[in-house]
């Protein structure tokens, strides 16, 4: 089951590696596989890589049939109603009928992007990837290094911080929040909302979390409704205002149309979400690591040194870092799809309706795929890490998070070469995404 605040040190052995492999199962995870579940999945892969879940659902592990499935979209479906009914309603989902009052969480993951098949997801992404060609990216770098610059100031003032609280969490809020064009002084409750709601996917929930989600859920819709009313009154330029060019929608072509009004907010609240905890985990796990792997942040420091002065012979090197960073600890571990009928997988048999449980931790340190996979290798060749998936669902903000992580991790490095932790970090307590709650350092 969910547990709380786990400190990412606690060493896991062979034998209870063992232990937790033989008796696998996602809705009752002991605590100290929260800290490091990366020799549990080893051994899946290696003994059971399509395992039988115990709530009949399937658990996979390796990367090419991780890849399969998010190749097939139509076999594999991402529409979660069924399987979130009776998570959230607690009773089992019909397709003829939706629930009268349905729960605020089930209302929201079976709207958004994520865990939608077309139309409704070809719709959606197509207007969010408008605002975020390559030109929009690029125009965001000046900003985005305005901000990292000025967390990177107070840190320096203070001379001591947390590399959650004080500079990976606040980068994202800040820049969703622009995409968004929420005001500044609003942002304030979008991280503990975004916590809340992303943490109800977990496998399993205890009843506080549950209902922290579904209200979380609740005055999550309540401020965009003002938001978006606002901003009907007072349209921002749909080029880089992701809202504005939701609410205008489009109107060509065959996958074309406006979003209706339960679409648009809970796509609003999937925008944030997905855009904060992945990249907070990116910029959090990345420095984290670094401290555990001394010869690779040594090379990086180098290169650093190096190209300083020189941005853009410097960008190529830590984007290659920012891409090991996220195979190496991806933020989100697991994806979930759902045959639409009888199929093999990794040659198991599975029937019409199976629940799949898609483990990317996994299959990112797959050696079949991966030369030394438990390794830190900044420099790795081809690196085709399944972090952002794969197909149709591939992230959307990919390019986004990848200019996120190379400026937050490149400036931090470059003004704090010298960091270190003064404690040790603590984790979430979570299997889904992966990331810390508190990890304290000093920069002198």
């Amino acid at each position: 089951m969910t547990t709380g605040p786990v400190v990412a040190t606690a060493p896991i052995t062979a034998a209870r590696a063992r232990q937790i492999a033989d008796g696998f199962d996602l809705r009752a995870l002991p605590a100290d596989f929260y800290a490091n579940p990366y020799p549990v999945y080893d051994l899946l892969r290696e003994t059971q890589p399509v395992r039988a879940m115990p709530d009949g659902s399937w658990f996979l592990t390796r990367y090419q049939d991780l890849v399969a499935v998010y190749r097939d979209a139509r076999l594999f479906s991402s529409d979660k109603r069924v399987e979130f009914a009776p998570k959230y309603l607690h009773a089992p989902w019909q397709a003829h009928a939706r629930p009268a009052n349905g729960a605020p969480l089930f209302d929201h993951h079976t709207t958004s992007l994520v865990f939608n098949d077309p139309p409704l997801h070809t719709r959606v992404r197509k207007l969010i990837m408008g605002a975020l060609t390559r030109r929009a990216i690029r125009e965001m770098e000046g900003g985005l290094i305005t901000l990292v610059d000025q967390l990177l100031d107070g840190i320096e003032a203070r001379g001591h911080g947390d590399l959650i609280e004080d500079f990976a969490s606040a980068i994202p809020v800040e820049v969703i929040g622009n995409l968004l064009g929420v005001p500044h002084a609003d942002r304030g409750p979008l991280r503990g909302w975004s916590l809340a709601i992303l943490g109800a996917l977990e496998p399993a929930l205890t009843p506080q979390q549950e209902a922290l989600g579904n209200r979380s859920v609740t005055e999550f819709l309540q401020y965009l409704e003002q938001l978006v009313a606002e901003r009907r009154r007072k349209p921002g330029d749909p080029q880089h205002d992701v809202l504005t060019r939701l609410i205008q929608g489009e109107a060509d072509g065959a996958d074309g149309g406006r979003l209706s009004e339960q679409e648009l907010l809970h796509n609003c609240i999937f925008i944030l979400n997905a855009g904060h905890e992945t990249t907070t985990n990116l910029i959090g796990n990345a420095l984290v690591a670094l401290q555990e792997w001394p010869d690779a942040r040594s090379e990086l420091l180098q290169r650093i040194t190096h190209y300083q002065g020189d941005p853009a012979a410097l960008e190529p090197h830590l984007d290659s870092a920012v891409d090991e960073f996220l195979r190496f600890e991806s933020s989100n571990q697991l994806g979930n799809r759902r045959a639409t009928a009888a199929c093999t997988v990794g040659g198991v048999d599975l029937p019409a309706g199976a629940l799949v449980t898609l483990c990317i931790g996994a299959a990112n340190r797959d050696p079949a795929q991966f030369d030394q996979p438990g390794r830190l290798d900044l420099w790795r060749r081809d690196n085709r890490h399944l972090a952002f998936g794969f197909g149709i669902h591939q992230c959307a903000g990919l390019s986004l998070a990848r200019l996120e992580g190379r400026i937050a991790i490149g400036r931090f490095l470059a003004r704090f070469p010298h960091y270190r932790l003064t404690g040790a970090p603590v984790r979430g307590g979570r299997a889904r995404f992966r990331g810390f709650l508190r990890a304290p350092f000093t920069n002198r």
